[in-house]
């Protein structure tokens, strides 16, 4: 798969957990352990859909995917933070590999790209 066609799914990624996160952040929020955050995860979620959008509408999506990249870092400070006073830490954990996973790939690809 080519670093373009893997940017587009990642894009597409983005947006899924960013209308995950617009929509239904109290889910988001039990899922997690951490209480009543919505204002914060509704703007985590505008963030995600913003870089999806960015990825998919550029036709060099080399900086998309760098704001990606930054929102790793930032949705991994968040869960770290979030796993000290979660108490539902096994998923706190979970989703931060999870995110680990993203990371890998994004700062891949965006490395790729902006070659």
């Amino acid at each position: 798969m080519d670093a373009r066609t893997t940017a587009n799914m990642l894009g597409l990624t983005g947006i899924g957990i960013g209308l995950t996160e617009i929509a239904a952040p109290v889910f988001v929020e039990k899922s997690l352990g951490i209480g009543h955050r919505h204002v914060l995860m509704r703007a985590m979620g505008l963030r995600e859909i913003a870089s999806g959008v960015a990825i998919l509408t550029q036709d060099k999506p080399a900086a998309g995917m760098w704001s990606r990249v930054a929102g790793d870092a930032l949705d991994l400070a968040l869960l770290g933070a979030a796993a000290i006073k979660s108490n539902r830490k096994a998923f706190v954990f979970g989703a931060i590999a999870a995110v680990m996973a993203i990371a890998y790939l994004d700062y891949r690809n965006a490395t790729e790209l902006s070659r």
